[in-house]
């Protein structure tokens, strides 16, 4: 298949639906000769954080020298993303040729009175194909939604499960207690493997510590937050101390990001003592040089234009420490888009009073997306300085009309519109235009 076809098939899966459930990716795997058998996996769950720690821990890996998958949910920018080598994204003739061979099978599937393969199911068996034929000595596996009945949950030669902060998403999906979430991401803790999990709740530490002694994982280790200390933040770069290491750098930007490091560090240490050649000043460089996109990611200086993926009640709140640490004082101008099946109305509550002025967008094509319309009237219970905008360029343009030098413009909600965001930034920049849209 060439791409433009390879993306059409997978958007004509798109009405499978999300079916959670290994039976299909099972017999879809078992067909390409189980491809994920031939590979070791660093599993990642979570409700928030899940990308940042998988680019923290997949650069550590690659600046020791391990060949390195990487499996990304969801995209910023491009389709391609999901699939990494060596943090790159594979090639489209290579997308075609791993859609074509999946297919096969899916459709056989079908035929066979079988439920066809969801896209997610069908992404899923073109990673492990494409990990395999490359031969990756590790592949950093972030899971799509929950842990337990993920497409991802299917591998079993699992070395590490990370557990990042779990709080409320998904709800339809996972359960609505704090507990039954955490079930379904504690899923991915194997036998014999090692857990490494982010500071949790009471009651999600126990369920974590539970799964591992049932599964019987060889053991679990926590994140010690209290041993976070000596943080100093700029807008260049973040330095902290963690138990006896001194003066780490990161360039990741947001007060959160400090903790995904630390999962990191202790995922490191872990490797190492599993024997895996895992050098100290290596891993200080890789977190130090370590790049994300739409993690509290400045995109343009004048005025400060930042992106963010808060979509959800516990990202709004990492959120809002960080404007309120980074911007004290500062005019903020927001643009917000979210899917309607999110909890937008405690994302508002959580952030909307902080801004002078709120610009709400949809992303086109997307039916997840809430209208700009529908998200205007509820940002309008918390802040009655909202415009709709009817066009993420649009929104972009009205932001740079409201800004001045000291205004900072912060883009957050939903990654999915996040990508649009930073494409209409630099397409203003290349068109030469100032801070009010003029041509200079």
């Amino acid at each position: 298949m060439k791409y433009q076809e390879a993306m059409d098939y997978i958007e004509s899966c798109a009405g499978y639906g999300i079916v959670p459930g290994l039976e299909n990716i099972r017999e879809l795997l078992r067909r390409l000769g189980n491809p994920q058998d031939k590979l070791k996996f660093i599993h990642i769950a979570g409700t928030n954080g899940k990308g940042s720690t998988l680019a923290f821990i997949s650069e550590i890996l690659m600046e020791n020298g391990y060949k390195v998958g990487r499996y990304v949910s969801p995209v910023i920018f491009e389709y391609r993303e999901r699939f990494q080598i060596q943090g790159k994204p594979v090639s489209k003739a290579e997308v075609g040729r791993l859609v074509e061979s999946v297919a096969v099978h899916a459709d056989a599937m079908e035929r066979e009175n079988m439920a066809h393969p969801t896209p997610f199911e069908i992404e899923t068996a073109m990673a492990f194909i494409l990990f395999a034929e490359k031969k990756c000595d590790f592949v950093v596996l972030e899971t799509g939604m929950g842990g337990l009945l993920d497409a991802t949950n299917i591998i079993e030669n699992t070395l590490i499960s990370v557990i990042t902060h779990i709080s409320r998403d998904h709800m339809g999906f996972l359960g609505e207690s704090i507990e039954e979430i955490a079930y379904h991401k504690a899923g991915i803790i194997k036998k014999n493997a090692v857990v490494v999990s982010a500071a949790q709740e009471e009651s999600v530490r126990n369920v974590l510590e539970n799964t591992a002694v049932h599964k019987q994982a060889e053991r679990i280790i926590f994140v010690a937050e209290e041993e976070i200390r000596n943080e100093k933040y700029d807008m260049q770069k973040t330095t902290f101390s963690y138990k006896d290491r001194k003066k780490i750098e990161i360039t990741l930007l947001g007060t959160y990001q400090v903790k995904n490091a630390a999962l990191a560090l202790e995922t490191a240490d872990v490797l190492r003592d599993m024997g895996y050649e895992i050098k100290e000043e290596k891993v200080r460089k890789a977190l130090k040089e370590t790049q994300w996109s739409a993690r509290f990611q400045v995109i343009s200086k004048k005025p400060l234009f930042l992106v963010d993926g808060a979509h959800n009640a516990a990202a709004a709140k990492e959120l809002r420490k960080s404007i309120e640490f980074y911007f004290t004082n500062r005019r903020i101008i927001y643009i917000i888009g979210v899917f309607r099946d999110k909890e937008y109305p405690q994302v508002i509550r959580e952030t909307c009073d902080l801004a002078e002025h709120i610009i709400t967008v949809a992303k086109k094509g997307n039916a997840r997306a809430l209208s700009s319309v529908e998200l205007a009237s509820e940002a309008a219970k918390v802040n009655q300085v909202v415009t709709a905008a009817d066009s993420v360029e649009e929104a972009v343009e009205l932001a740079y009309l409201l800004a001045d030098k000291d205004t900072v413009i912060i883009a957050f909600g939903s990654l999915a519109y996040l990508g649009d965001c930073i494409y209409a930034v630099e397409h203003r920049k290349e068109m030469g235009k100032d801070t009010h849209g003029q041509q200079r």
